[in-house]
C-alpha cells in the first residue's frame, strides 16, 4: 500500500469513535417512599364523587370504610357487579394498589368506571389513607 493510503486508513480508524454517539445514560430509578396518608387523602379527592368513607355509607360505589382486609363484593348493603362478587379478591395493600392502577383490567366487568391512577406513588398514598379508615 502507498503510505498516503495507509495514513488515511489510520486516520479514519482513529477518528471513527468520535463519530459515534456517547453511550446513553441510564435513567435513575424513581425513589418511591412508603405511602403517606395525608397525600393519599388529597389524591382520594378523585374518588369522593362515588365513594364515601363512613361506615355503612354507600354512594355510587361502596363505602371504603375498613376496606383494607375486606373481601371484595362483601358489603351486604351494596349491590356489586357479578364480576366483583365473583372476583374472590381480598383487599390487601398490594391488591388495592394493583386494582387502583387499572380497575377494569384487574376485575373485568366491574361497574367502576374510573380509569385508574397512573402514578405508583399516588396509589401507595391512597392505600395508606385507606388504611386509616377503620
Amino acid at each position: 500500500m502507498k503510505p498516503d493510503v495507509v495514513a488515511l486508513l489510520a486516520l479514519a480508524v482513529l477518528t471513527l469513535p468520535a463519530c459515534s454517539s456517547p453511550p446513553a445514560k441510564a435513567k435513575a430509578p424513581v425513589a418511591l417512599h412508603a405511602g403517606v396518608a395525608e397525600d393519599g387523602q388529597r389524591v382520594f379527592g378523585q374518588c369522593r364523587s362515588c365513594h364515601a368513607i363512613g361506615a355503612g355509607v354507600n354512594g355510587v360505589g361502596p363505602s371504603l370504610h375498613a376496606v383494607v382486609g375486606r373481601t371484595a363484593g362483601s358489603l351486604p348493603d351494596y349491590t356489586y357487579s357479578k364480576a366483583m362478587k365473583a372476583a374472590g379478591v381480598v383487599w390487601t395493600e398490594e391488591a388495592l394498589q394493583d386494582y387502583l392502577e387499572n380497575p377494569r383490567a384487574h376485575v373485568p366487568g366491574t361497574k367502576m368506571t374510573f380509569a385508574g391512577l397512573d402514578d405508583e406513588q399516588d396509589r401507595r398514598d391512597v392505600v395508606a389513607y385507606l388504611k386509616t379508615l377503620s
